[in-house]
């Protein structure tokens, strides 16, 4: 894979013909040095109130080629873009449909950052996100979009639940294990009751059939979430008694001794175990 280093903000907002209120915002970071780069958050974080649409859109520029950093061959740069993330999604709704194109860069470092900088928007995004999922057909899209959604802490990422369990289903399988994901991760942003029952039984009823899925992964990422339904009051009783049973079966501990070979999928049943008893 080609190295990416950092790119030059003020190069970037020039190509774009980016207005800044203040030019030496791009000039600092656009530089090497940390402390400058703080100095041009500091700037950016200042300029952002008055901002008009013009200037929003400079320093989105400008702070989003930071997400083209590769931690692995610049660590030092990782709280940098993680600065900003939280910079960008300060910028408020108007940069929400340049962060949705930039999901589709091509570039996975960059579409993780975009991803997850839209779930740091909470619930603004919801609606946006969901309409794009809508939009496209591509499962490398959409499993961006139920990944931004996933990192959502708000209660209305009930109105994604159909997203994720079409998805689940889906013959893509980075699309159906993030699918996968999202439904635990939508369990611990909703508080039990506020989504639909029906909707409800058919988490429970995607994720047990999950457990069937010739990937591991999937397969231990489907006891995790029945897991975070068990813990955050989503399941019934019975539900509850099923997965425990479910469990053991998937470590071996019944009459048959037929555990799932793998052990990333053991693993996850053993702490789901653990923790249904800290609860009892």
């Amino acid at each position: 894979m080609k190295k990416v280093v950092p790119k030059s903000a003020q190069q970037s907002a020039k190509k774009r013909g980016a207005p800044s209120k203040d030019p030496s915002i791009a000039a600092l970071l656009g530089g090497r040095k940390i402390a400058d780069i703080r100095k041009g958050f500091r700037l950016a974080r200042e300029q952002i109130p008055a901002a008009d649409k013009k200037e929003v859109r400079g320093l989105y520029e400008m702070l989003s080629a930071f997400f083209y950093i590769d931690k692995l061959d610049h660590p030092e740069f990782a709280p940098m873009i993680d600065e900003a993330m939280d910079i960008v999604a300060a910028l408020g709704p108007s940069v929400i449909p340049l962060l949705v194109k930039d999901l589709g860069s091509g570039d996975v470092k960059a579409e993780m950052v975009a991803a997850k900088t839209l779930g740091n928007m909470g619930a603004v995004a919801i609606d946006p996100l969901i309409k794009s999922y809508k939009g496209t057909k591509d499962p490398v899209l959409r499993s961006f979009f139920l990944f931004a959604l996933s990192k959502i802490e708000d209660r209305g990422v009930a109105r994604a639940v159909p997203l994720a369990l079409e998805s689940a289903r889906s013959k893509d399988l980075d699309l159906r294990d993030t699918a996968v994901r999202t439904i635990g991760k939508f369990a611990e942003a909703v508080p039990p009751g506020a989504i639909r029952e029906t909707h409800r039984s058919r988490m429970v009823g995607v994720l047990q059939k999950s457990l069937a899925d010739l990937n591991p992964g999937i397969r231990a990422k489907a006891v995790r979430s029945l897991g975070k339904l068990a813990v955050k009051g989503h399941l019934t009783p019975l539900e509850s008694e099923n997965l425990w049973a479910t469990c053991n079966l998937i470590l071996g501990k019944d009459e048959n001794f037929a555990w799932d070979r793998a052990y990333l999928v053991r693993r996850e049943a053993e702490e789901v175990l653990g923790t249904l008893r800290g609860k009892s």
